[in-house]
Formats: structure tokens, C-alpha cells, sequence
């Protein structure tokens, strides 16, 4: 980790490796519920989007001191888009709707500081990088949910290329910020620190999830048809900085206080047991092999 990410304030540093990212379209009054105070819906070329993503999660830090049993797992989450704008400027930033990791510290901490929804499931993945440009490489993702497997697949071909500039996936990737919606009203912004991300193009893609179960039925008939964009980012080390306070009315701002103790407190457990039909959805009519 750089001597920058390691700066006063940062909260979290880490990995995030392959983020497998599939992006879809959804109609900008679904998003509004979830829109927290002081932020406006971010928009692309009139559209407004959901992004879910599998991606390994690595070398985890909390203050610098490295977390045991928390350097390799797999997570899953389920984001749309959002900027903040005030005398400072624009920040673009990304919401968090649902986070799925098999650790259960990483909920805790996530719900205690930032106040995000995490849920904690069995999880698994498989990452196969051919050498060979002309092959596919496989980036799979899988969390056990309704008594089943669940499963998030992209396989590109090619070697990771820079996002091109005013394309889709350039939007997609562009996000420093994180907001949440605090619990005493307002919101909390992050920062997150990392260099632009390569990005390999999706061949072929796959989300094989009861969505309506796992997301509700409105965010869930979204992710129902075909992603508009389908890639795989590079990823990098990454530093997640101390949340500031956004208050309802405009002009207040504050440090979010992180409580150091938090991290090893009781650790909360939330399972589903659930039954409904699973919804297969592939990108560009392309058959993943199983």
C-alpha cells in the first residue's frame, strides 16, 4: 500500500480484484426511495443505471492493523449512481442497495460506520486468467441464498484495455465517493482512493439470482432483462476514508466519529430461508458454459 493511502483518514485499505460488472437500465423513480438527502440521481446520456458486482476482496486494514481471517473473500454488491453538488464542486459517487460478503465482520463494521445494508451468506468464486489472448477467461462469483446457488459469471476475451472516454463503461468505473444514508438523518460521504481500472470486455454474461427475492420486485424486475454493459475491471489497492456527516440542510457538515471498539464486539448473523423460481439472464443471447 502507497504512502498516500496510508494517509490520515483513511479509514479501511484493501484489494479489490476482477470486479465483474453488469449494468443495467432502471427508471429513475425506483432509484428516488433510495437517494439519500442532498445528492441528485447521476445520469448518462439520459439514463439512469444499477450495477451489480462480484469482485475479490483482499489484504484488508482497518487503521492499519490487518484483520485476521479477512485477506481473501469474495463479495457481492448491488449499486446505483449518484453526485453531490455544493460550493466545493461536483463529487460523483456510488449507492450501495445490498452487500453480500461471507464474513461477518465485514457487515458489522460496514453497518456500524457507514451504515450500509450487508447480508452475510456462504459465498464462493473461480477466477481463470488464460494467457492466451485468443482464450476467454472466466470470472465467477456465487453466494448460496434460498437454499440454493446463486451465481454472477462474465467471460471476456482479450487483455484489459483503459475505459474509453465518453462510453458507458467509463461512467461506470468513474465513482470516488460512497454515500449512505445516516441514521440521525442527512448522509454520510466516503472517498475511496484508486487509479483508473482497466477493464476486459464481456463476451459472454450471466446472473443466475432470484433477484425479486434478494432485491425486491421493483429493483428486481431491472435486473430481469439484459445488461446493457457487461466487463471486468482490473481492480487495485484501494482506501476507503473516514465518512463526513451530510447534514438535511445544506451548510452543515461533520466528521463521522468511528468507534475503534466496534470491530470486536458480538458479531450479528442474518440468514434467509426463502423458495422462489431462479431468473436466468444472459447477455447478448450468449450460452456461459456451466
Amino acid at each position: 500500500m502507497s504512502r498516500a493511502m496510508a494517509s490520515r483518514g483513511v479509514f479501511l485499505t484493501s484489494e479489490w480484484l476482477h470486479l465483474a460488472m453488469l449494468t443495467y437500465t432502471v427508471d429513475p423513480a425506483i432509484l428516488m426511495p433510495y437517494l439519500p438527502p442532498q445528492l441528485e440521481l447521476d445520469f448518462w446520456h439520459g439514463k439512469t443505471y444499477l450495477t451489480v458486482v462480484g469482485f475479490l476482496f483482499r489484504r484488508a486494514r482497518l487503521f492499519g492493523i490487518r484483520i485476521p481471517f479477512h485477506q481473501a473473500f469474495p463479495e457481492v454488491n448491488l449499486r446505483f449512481y449518484a453526485v453531490r453538488r455544493d460550493e466545493r464542486g461536483e463529487r460523483r459517487g456510488v449507492i450501495f442497495l445490498r452487500e453480500i460478503a461471507p464474513r461477518r465482520l465485514v457487515g458489522v463494521v460496514a453497518r456500524k460506520i457507514y451504515n450500509e445494508s450487508y447480508l452475510t451468506l456462504p459465498m464462493r468464486h473461480s477466477i481463470d486468467i488464460s494467457a492466451n489472448a485468443g482464450k476467454r477467461s472466466t470470472f465467477q462469483y456465487g453466494w448460496r441464498f434460498q437454499q440454493r446457488w446463486n451465481r454472477l459469471r462474465v467471460e471476456t476475451l482479450g487483455s484489459p484495455w483503459p475505459a474509453r472516454a465518453g462510453l458507458l463503461d467509463e461512467f461506470i468505473v468513474d465513482h470516488y465517493w460512497a454515500y449512505t444514508r445516516h441514521p440521525t438523518g442527512g448522509c454520510t460521504e466516503y472517498r475511496v482512493d484508486h487509479p483508473p481500472w482497466p477493464i476486459r470486455r464481456a463476451v459472454c454474461a450471466e446472473l443466475d439470482c432470484n433477484v425479486r427475492q434478494l432485491y425486491g420486485d421493483r429493483l428486481g424486475e431491472a435486473l430481469e432483462g439484459e445488461p446493457e454493459s457487461a466487463f471486468v475491471a482490473e481492480g487495485s489497492a484501494v482506501a476507503a476514508h473516514r465518512g463526513i456527516k451530510i447534514d438535511a440542510i445544506p451548510g452543515g457538515r461533520q466528521a463521522v466519529d468511528v468507534d475503534k471498539s466496534a470491530v470486536s464486539g458480538a458479531l450479528g448473523y442474518k440468514t434467509i430461508d426463502v423458495e422462489a423460481p431462479l431468473k436466468v439472464i444472459a447477455l447478448s443471447r450468449c450460452q456461459c458454459d456451466r
